[in-house]
């Protein structure tokens, strides 16, 4: 006989189902309290750590003290003062409304091969170790000028080749180690270990000769020769602690191949300094508490998710999962339309004093032979073939402009006299002749003396759409001059080691740009060396003997001239085709506070941290 199932059967599903879920949320409790417990368990242990340094150190300042020792140099900095580099941070806490906690929650667009210090070389990293190492110095978004961060203050000798600073005697790193002179002189060593995979850090401080503890908290950089970006250079190097680091020196390989060793004194770190890694699809990091500086940080957790599709970190922004999106300009005035979005949003619209450039890369050698890019008319015709006009008003719908070289066309170092390299098709087919290519095969293909066909790939960004549209509309362009290109999209991780291997005829990225730009990183000779940055393998020793003398002229005056001398040969030798300087055009969650306009661009990500989230606006609760 068949049996039906009866109210009593009902009720002990749902007693059943009532338990189950009585058990998942008890599971999830306990794993909260765990992790509550963890995280008790760890700071109980570090404040047990700070204690018995703290008892450490009176000990030896009474056996100092009773021995007459104690240096002038430990002495403590004037009570109440605040150092200018935490002033407009200051400013912020003295807000009606200011308030402590909640996250700042932001997106990468790519993916994240390491954070490990010197061996990155992306922006994105360099953005997460702004936030976790700190230098000596910090330069004024409003005036420029350069201000102490762990530096009390400096002198510069007469000669102009030795600075020496003056440090806070109490800046400890994240793990409570106090820093001294000896952690600067070791970043230095570090960097300059041949060892190490940091050719790009190194390309710079070879500029050093030496650097050197004169104190406890004194330290001395002398330079071989002058340098106008010395106190940059000597003040903005990041200071890297010698106790957590310095087992890499026997173990090389192990930090060159490592993708999370990031350890210093700034107001965040990671959880664990040695255990990230790209798989996490995140980077999280905590308010750090033994922050030596007068403002502590706002924010508990900055936190960046990676999501490398375009409309995938649109709709996570929509969500209010991520506080930040930066726009693309076909999809910014959509944005701007949308009643529901402008309710909880700001939106941003600017070029960055400091915007860096968006360029082709031309690939003059590969595996030890010349390429076709090692002439110079065949790279000045490609760029007579970039109609960069109908890029920038077809594609970025005019939030952007055309970049003339390295250098930012408001800046000193530019030279007015020139202008982008004009659409003109008739102007690069001359060229091409020229370089050897006066026929087409059957295929309608240009060939040079030897009949090989002129075909090239050109490496790009597979997520970013606007570049995809940009190499699409090339390919029809170079086409029509009997060219033929093929897109090559890559993801990120793969453009690295394509880059790190000159594998590859053509590449499209970006550069960032400073104050003053100093491009020998980019197109000096000896930078063609494997990691070097120079990885189209560019050489013009004219350019390199201007580079040298404008890097070794103090006098601003006389500096530029040499500057904009190395801007004529780049533009006549275009070993990259210039393609614009993009616009800003970011929508910011309006629960985050206090967001200003400065001479080096929106303050959001700003160190010290001035910006922040009113309590009744918070969203995280740890």
């Amino acid at each position: 006989m068949e049996r039906r199932f009866t109210a009593r059967d009902l009720t002990l599903v749902l007693g059943l189902a009532f338990l189950a879920l009585l058990l998942i949320l008890l599971m999830y409790q306990v794993d909260r309290q765990w992790n509550r417990m963890s995280e008790m368990q760890r700071a109980m242990q570090e404040q047990a750590e700070d204690l018995r340094r703290v008892r450490v150190t009176m000990q030896g300042l009474e056996r100092r003290v009773r021995e007459g020792g104690l240096a002038s140099s430990a002495a403590a900095p004037q009570a109440g003062a605040v150092p200018e580099a935490f002033r407009r941070a200051q400013a912020a806490t003295e807000q009606e409304g200011y308030a402590q906690g909640d996250w700042l929650v932001r997106a990468f667009g790519t993916g994240l091969s390491t954070i490990t210090p010197l061996v990155s070389s992306d922006a994105y990293a360099s953005e997460v170790q702004g936030y976790v190492l700190e230098s000596l110095l910090s330069r004024d978004p409003d005036s420029l000028e350069w201000q102490g961060l762990i530096a009390r203050d400096w002198t510069i000798s007469e000669d102009g080749l030795t600075i020496t600073f003056r440090m806070r005697p109490d800046v400890t790193f994240s793990d409570g180690a106090p820093m001294t002179a000896e952690d600067v002189v070791f970043s230095f060593d570090f960097i300059m270990n041949e060892a190490i995979a940091a050719p790009r850090a190194r390309a710079y401080m070879e500029k050093l000769e030496k650097v050197e503890a004169l104190g406890e908290h004194e330290v001395a950089f002398t330079f071989a020769e002058p340098y106008f970006n010395s106190l940059s250079l000597a003040g903005g190097m990041a200071i890297m602690p010698r106790h957590f680091y310095a087992r890499y020196l026997e173990q090389a390989e192990v930090f060159n191949q490592s993708r999370g060793l990031l350890l210093g004194s700034g107001p965040y770190r990671l959880a664990n300094p040695e255990t990230w890694t790209p798989d996490q699809g995140l980077v999280e990091l905590e308010r750090n508490p033994r922050y030596w500086g007068p403002v502590d940080p706002s924010f508990n957790r900055v936190l960046w998710k990676v999501i490398e599709n375009d409309s995938a970190r649109l709709t996570t922004f929509r969500n209010g999962e991520i506080d930040v999106y930066a726009a693309r300009p076909r999809e910014y005035q959509q944005l701007l339309d949308d009643t529901q979005l402008r309710e909880r949003t700001r939106n941003y619209e600017y070029m960055s004093p400091t915007a860096g450039y968006v360029y082709i890369g031309w690939n003059q050698e590969r595996d030890g032979q010349p390429t076709r890019f090692a002439d110079r008319r065949v790279r000045q015709a490609m760029s007579h073939l970039t109609d960069i006009d109908r890029i920038i008003e077809e594609i970025m719908l005019g939030y952007a402009e055309p970049a003339v070289s390295p250098f930012n066309p408001r800046s000193e170092q530019h030279d007015p006299s020139l202008s982008p390299y004009p659409f003109d098709m008739e102007r690069a087919i001359q060229l091409l002749r020229e370089a050897g290519y006066t026929e087409r095969n059957r295929e309608g293909i240009l060939v040079d003396a030897a009949g090989k066909p002129f075909e090239f790939g050109l490496v790009f960004f597979q997520d970013n759409e606007d570049t995809r549209r940009i190499v699409l509309f090339l390919k029809d362009l170079y086409a029509r001059a009997g060219i033929l290109m093929h897109p090559r999209p890559t993801e990120w991780s793969v453009m690295l080691d394509l880059l790190n291997r000159k594998d590859f005829d053509a590449i499209t990225l970006g550069w960032t740009s400073g104050v003053e730009t100093d491009i020998y990183q980019m197109f000096n000779s000896d930078q063609t060396v494997a990691g070097g940055d120079n990885f189209i393998s560019y050489r013009n020793p004219e350019l390199d003997r201007l580079m040298d003398a404008a890097r070794a002229e103090v006098d601003e005056e006389k500096r530029m001239p040499l500057w904009r001398a190395t801007e004529r040969i780049l533009h006549e030798d275009q070993p990259y085709t210039f393609l614009m300087r993009r616009q800003t055009l970011a929508f910011v969650d309006q629960r985050i506070h206090n967001l200003e306009q400065t001479r080096l661009g929106l303050n959001l990500g700003m160190v010290p941290v001035e910006i922040y989230v009113p309590l009744e606006a918070q969203k995280y609760a740890r």
